[in-house]
């Protein structure tokens, strides 16, 4: 939609605020409609009904709404007819203070009809004449009503907000044009995070390979890379489980189909990592086939080819009660599978520095350790009943749970406790030791045993203290800003409190921490830029700053080393509601690009100007050389970002690029010049005067009044 606000209080009523569509339709910039009356004489024509001039200026005066079709002219004389709606805003106290004007291009349905066509039936003629005619007549009523219904909510929302002028134009605003101000009042995000969207983007050519080879970072490879760590986890559990319980025979098939198939795949892999392109040590991507299969050979080629022979199906035809070397030793053999954990090292390495990675890694190393603790109790206390030790924890699990046994060599395999509960029985052992001391009901009886769980208290201790420590560790960094933030907040209001700061400006100096708070998270963006050389600080301040260099003409000449320098020199300001950027009176030491958010400027106790997204304001300080006094406040409506640059920083740059200089000057236009005192008159002002011209008229003249008249002894 198209919209103006004006100042209701003003005579002539200027206008204060022009959204981006009234620009669009009409071809006037909004510094240029700035400070115009409303009434729009400056898109007066030769054709503009004067008729409807004078009712749109009597509903002014009278502050009543009003809906009139008028022909107006754009910038370049060409005839515009608008649907105009005229609405008055109220604050709380009943008081008229703004004008909304919505306008509607209606020039198409006030286009004469065509004449008919030549070759066409009178028939078609007729219907296409009424065809156009209803569509017209029904886009004119959709559009008086769509109009209707959008100025009184805008009049409603203008009634219901505060007393202040600035308040009342920031609803009338939002009301009017939601979508438009749902775009100015974004807010920043992450100052200096270092996502895709603040880092410059650097593209890199991708490197030939020859058509055998795979990059090390394509999808494919990464994807099969995530398979290869969810076998891997499945091996570290299955191996040792079938080691210390021997569960794998012939019978066992799904077990030996399932390792058959991860065999298989690693086996893959290992072809694979032949044909995978590396980083080298100097930072390329090596894709030479011979130099990628030496250096294969020289890492974990051997681990790899180790932990994938199929052992399992070498020793499933082995009977168990075989006591032969071959069976014990492919048994033995089994652990060997457990060197694929190191392909974990080499994948999870670069999720490390992320806490919530690292802490769900520390926490399934914990448990795996318990598992492979637990694996090795049972087959301790196995060992013991093979050695007719009968006072190990097996016999006293078996006696306590199920009915007590005559433990003999011959008979101990037919009494022995379930896989499942001896299991848990040793994880529940291994769990409380790593944790605690245990609870006693489940010991260490043999010699055997004992040795075991000295060497477990002790390997225990270690890793209880350094997972909890890191544990620890992460906590606190992912609390750590939210406790620096309660300690600014508290230095804050101790601060306050020492030096009896006035509540009001207590509550400002909240709100602003707090919101800058909310869009920097506390990053501190001059300290993150001094980490950088001087080349990535330009680059990063360029980027920082490119709404600025992309929305004004002024910038657009600059060269890339003008731009750089430009940019070091911007600051970014982040204001809450009703902070003052500029006060009355003070020197205009900078100029302003606003960014997001609405400002508005206040000249003697009234809103001359409302500010938004793309505007500038400050002083042409490079045309003006003595150092200027703003003529008026300017106070923030919402929550803004402003990029500002310092008076002398940019004039050093402009003396410097001369060329640049021209171009800026040249099209550089303020929205608002703060140097400049607007000269108006209040409509108050001029009806309390035409009432006291009302009351002298019926005032006696002078030569009339009597000798003894108080106003005749004074001028005698």
């Amino acid at each position: 939609s198209s919209f103006l606000l004006a100042n209701a209080r003003i005579v002539d009523y200027p206008i204060v605020y022009c959204n981006e569509g009234f620009s669009k339709l009409t071809g006037f910039t909004r510094a240029e409609v700035m400070q115009k009356s409303c009434t729009c004489n400056f898109m007066y024509g030769e054709q503009t009904d004067a008729e409807a001039i004078q009712r749109i200026e009597r509903c002014m005066e009278v502050c009543e709404s009003e809906q009139q079709e008028i022909l107006l002219y754009k910038k370049n004389k060409t005839p515009l007819w608008l649907l105009m709606y005229l609405a008055p805003i109220k604050n709380e106290k009943d008081v008229v203070i703004l004008y909304l004007l919505t306008f509607r291009d209606i020039t198409a349905l006030r286009q004469p009809l065509e004449e008919d066509e030549p070759g066409r039936g009178t028939q078609a003629a007729g219907l296409s004449k009424f065809a156009r005619l209803a569509r017209s007549v029904t886009r004119n009523r959709s559009v008086m009503v769509q109009l209707s219904a959008g100025a009184a909510a805008a009049g409603s929302a203008g009634a219901a907000n505060s007393a202040t002028p600035a308040a009342a134009a920031a609803a009338a605003a939002n009301a009017a044009a939601r979508s438009e101000e749902a775009g100015k009042f974004e807010q920043l995000g992450t100052v200096m995070s270092l996502h895709s969207d603040v880092l410059p983007q650097y593209k890199q050519e991708a490197p030939k390979t020859p058509p055998h080879i795979i990059l090390h970072y394509a999808a494919f490879k990464t994807t099969w890379d995530w398979i290869i760590l969810i076998l891997t986890g499945y091996t570290a559990v299955m191996v040792p489980f079938n080691v210390a319980f021997k569960t794998k025979t012939m019978d066992d098939v799904a077990f030996l189909v399932m390792d058959s198939i991860v065999d298989v795949v690693f086996f893959i892999d290992i072809v694979l990592n032949f044909h995978t392109t590396f980083v080298g040590p100097n930072g390329e991507v090596i894709s030479d086939p011979s130099v990628i299969r030496v250096n294969y050979l020289k890492g974990w080629f051997v681990i790899d080819l180790l932990s994938c022979l199929p052992y399992d199906v070498f020793n499933a035809f082995q009977p168990e009660s075989s006591e032969g070397g071959i069976s014990s030793l492919f048994s033995a053999l089994k652990v060997v599978r457990l060197l694929r954990i190191g392909r974990v090292a080499r994948k999870v390495d670069q999720y490390l520095e992320y806490g919530a990675a690292l802490l769900i890694l520390m926490i399934f190393g914990f448990v795996m350790l318990a598992h492979w603790m637990a694996c090795i109790w049972y087959t301790i206390g196995v060992r013991d009943l093979e050695l007719e030790v009968w006072y190990g924890w097996i016999p006293r699990l078996a006696n306590d749970t199920l009915t007590p046994q005559n433990w003999t060599k011959s008979s101990y395999q037919a009494v022995l406790p379930e896989k499942s509960m001896a299991y848990l029985t040793s994880l529940y052992f291994t769990l409380s030791l790593l944790t605690s001391i245990g609870f006693g009901n489940v010991a260490a009886y043999t010699e055997g045993e004992k040795a075991v769980v000295v060497v477990f208290m002790l390997l225990g201790a270690l890793v209880y203290a350094t997972i909890f420590g890191n544990v620890t560790t992460i906590f606190q960094q992912m609390y750590a800003s939210r406790a620096r933030y309660h300690e600014m907040m508290n230095s804050i209001k101790e601060f306050m409190k020492i030096h009896d700061v006035p509540r009001e400006l207590g509550e400002r100096v909240m709100d602003y921490v707090t919101s800058s708070w909310a869009i920097t998270k506390g990053i501190d963006t001059t300290k993150v830029l001094n980490y950088c050389p001087k080349d990535m600080k330009a680059d990063l301040c360029v980027h920082l700053n490119r709404k600025v260099f992309n929305e004004h003409p002024a910038f657009r000449l600059a060269s890339d080393g003008c731009l750089r320098s430009l940019a070091m020199s911007f600051n970014t300001v982040h204001t809450a509601p009703s902070d003052l950027i500029f006060h009355q009176g003070e020197s205009l030491d900078q100029l302003c690009f606003v960014v997001s958010g609405s400002l508005e400027v206040i000249q003697d106790d009234e809103v001359v100007a409302i500010l938004g997204k793309g505007d500038v304001f400050g002083d042409t300080f490079w045309r003006e050389a003595p150092l200027g006094q703003s003529a008026a406040s300017v106070r923030a409506l919402t929550y803004c970002d402003l990029h500002c640059i310092k008076r002398d920083s940019l004039l050093d740059v402009l003396n410097f690029y001369s060329a640049f200089s021209h171009s800026f000057a040249r099209n550089l236009v303020l929205t608002f010049n703060l140097r400049h005192r607007l000269v108006f008159r209040k409509i108050a002002d001029v009806r309390r005067e035409r009432e006291l011209a009302e009351k002298r008229k019926f005032e006696p003249p002078l030569s009339e009044l009597s000798s003894d008249h108080p106003v005749r002894k004074l001028i005698s």
